[in-house]
């Protein structure tokens, strides 16, 4: 791909981003197109249907998201970066908690092992409980988000990471 038609490619991923995180998914693709500085051809070169816009979007932040994680960050820092990535973003949390669009197997995979591998981490530092799996993890961010959607506030997180500790 020309570096012209890359550039074009990650503003419409960013503008789409805060449009659908901001506005959500009713917002006409043609206008992200427009917001994005980019013509209606340019957009639908790259992204056909919405829905693969909207993929895309999902798929650009889990690989931001699993770049995060494999930055040297803390396990409870990144914890809740990843309430926050799903506060951000509904196609985002959907698609974290597997309930909405997909992500592709190996992204997936590779956000999945990057999480995995700071929990080992942290336990082995002793710093989070021996007996959490990435499983349980998964479902408490899942579960931080729901809350924190329905309450207006984040404070389970901090309840959830004291749990977390030995």
């Amino acid at each position: 791909m020309r570096a012209d038609a890359r550039r074009n490619r990650q503003r419409i991923l960013d503008t789409a981003y805060v449009v659908l995180a901001t506005e959500g998914a009713g917002v006409p693709v043609d206008d992200i197109a427009r917001r994005a500085g980019v013509g209606a051809g340019t957009m639908y070169r790259h992204f056909p249907t919405k829905e693969s816009l909207i993929e895309a979007v999902v798929l650009d932040r889990v690989q931001a998201l699993t770049a995060k994680a494999r930055s040297g960050i803390d396990f409870t820092e990144f914890f809740t970066v990843m309430v926050d990535a799903g506060l951000a973003n509904r196609a985002v949390a959907d698609a974290l908690s597997s309930g909405g669009y997909q992500i592709p197997a190996d992204a997936d995979a590779a956000l999945n092992t990057a999480f995995a591998e700071l929990l080992h981490e942290a336990q082995q530092r002793g710093s989070v409980r021996p007996d959490i799996t990435p499983d349980d993890v998964q479902s408490l961010v899942v579960g931080c988000v729901a809350t924190a959607r329905h309450r207006g506030d984040t404070d389970l997180v901090q309840i959830v990471v004291t749990g977390l500790r030995p």
